[in-house]
């Protein structure tokens, strides 16, 4: 599976190329919403959300018939912002079950910034 292009259909929210990497059985779940989906209502959910979106892979990982993806999901005009983990796992080349984990990007909580621990990642 080409998860590139699998990763720029969903972000151009292509219906139709996005079905074509989708076992017709699959099935998503998010579990941050505890949401499941048929392959056809994922395809709703992603295809009709309003915005325009873009976004860059940040790490892909195999692990035997299980394909991992760290995604950043952003609208094109840059005001919201997400990451979302992926597991999918792959049949004959295809999508066969989707387990997604999506995170809205943002500022450490303040009982964080208050006791002064951790740092922001990528800062000297």
């Amino acid at each position: 599976m080409d998860v590139q292009r699998f990763w720029d259909a969903v972000l151009k929210q292509d219906a139709e190329e996005i079905r074509k990497y989708f076992c017709p059985e699959a099935y998503v779940n998010w579990h941050c919403t505890q949401e499941h989906f048929t392959v056809e209502e994922y395809l709703r959910a992603n295809c009709e959300y309003p915005g325009e979106w873009a976004g860059e892979i940040e790490r892909v990982e195999e692990a035997g018939d299980v394909c991992i993806t760290a995604v950043h999901v952003y609208t094109c005009d840059r005001k919201l912002s997400f990451h979302v983990v992926s597991f999918m796992k792959i049949k004959d080349g295809k999508i066969y079950s989707m387990d997604e984990y999506w995170g809205d990007d943002g500022p450490a909580p303040q009982w964080r910034l208050d006791k002064k621990i951790g740092t922001k990642i990528g800062s000297a």
